[in-house]
């Protein structure tokens, strides 16, 4: 079997909001570069905290987080900074300036390279643009690329921060719930881009979704939260009906067994 590097690294995670329960508690989980991973629950599962912790942005409780072997608290400030452009951004509401063009949306995901004057000032090198536009056609933009964001439907907002994304060159691509503001035809368009990005440039990618259906078709491999604890672990054809009945139902017994892990065996990647 082909050995795979581990992109992200979790160890004795916890995560707390003040005296509350904690909202992330995970013993050990590790996902490979290029995985296709999708994580589901019901609403308050943790979610969006895993995922915010991933980037970088909620600082842990306890254990470690680490991403191309650098943990994201305790790295020197230029590595932290070197894995955080690193690390490509989906939102479920777009994230887009407006006011700017598909271009100059595009363009900002080219910014965490770029210096800092360069950036206040707005000023983009030759390079920038060539890859600005490679994301652009990439995604299918090439006719909207001098149109305002405002002016698009939502499918081709989403179109627009998937390329903004790409325009990092990022090795994780982190997408929050990035369609649960489309309608069906657009859901199904923007993850089968994704998708198509995804296995094309090899980036790990981890995707919240409240639509379990959709990461039973569109993951390579799901993970179920449930009161802030990993509770399922496996591929899409273990995930039963019986199982998502009772991950999702109301109540606080969780009883889910671990499926049998079938991801790539992994060796740490160096920093």
């Amino acid at each position: 079997m082909k050995k795979t590097l581990t992109m992200i690294n979790i160890e004795y995670l916890e995560v707390s909001y003040g005296r509350k329960a904690p909202a992330l508690s995970i013993d050990q989980l590790q996902i490979g570069r290029g995985e296709h991973v999708a994580v589901i629950g019901p609403s308050g599962a943790g979610k969006t905290t895993l995922l915010r912790s991933i980037k970088g942005y909620v600082r842990p409780s306890q254990g470690k987080i680490e991403v191309a072997g650098v943990n994201l608290w305790t790295a020197r400030r230029r590595e932290q900074r070197q894995i955080s452009r690193r690390l490509g951004l989906i939102y479920q509401q777009f994230h887009l300036a407006p006011r700017l063009t598909v271009l100059q949306n595009v363009l900002c995901g080219t910014l965490g390279a770029t210096s800092r004057w360069r950036s206040l000032l707005g000023c983009f090198s030759a390079e920038d643009l060539r890859i600005a536009w490679s994301a652009i056609r990439e995604v299918g933009l090439q006719e909207q690329v001098h149109q305002r964001a405002d002016t698009l439907s939502g499918g081709e907002q989403q179109r627009v921060a998937v390329a903004r994304a790409l325009a990092q060159q990022p090795s994780v691509i982190i997408a929050d719930e990035p369609v649960s503001s489309l309608d069906p035809a657009w859901t199904e368009d923007v993850l089968k881009l994704i998708a198509t990005v995804q296995s094309r440039h090899d980036v790990t990618l981890v995707m919240s979704l409240h639509q379990p259906h959709l990461a039973r078709r569109f993951a390579e491999r799901v993970l179920a939260l449930r009161n802030g604890r990993l509770v399922f672990d496996g591929p899409p054809s273990a995930l039963s009906d019986d199982r998502l009945e009772e991950l999702y139902r109301g109540n606080n017994v969780i009883s889910l067994d671990r499926a049998p892990n079938t991801t790539r065996s992994a060796e740490a990647t160096p920093a």
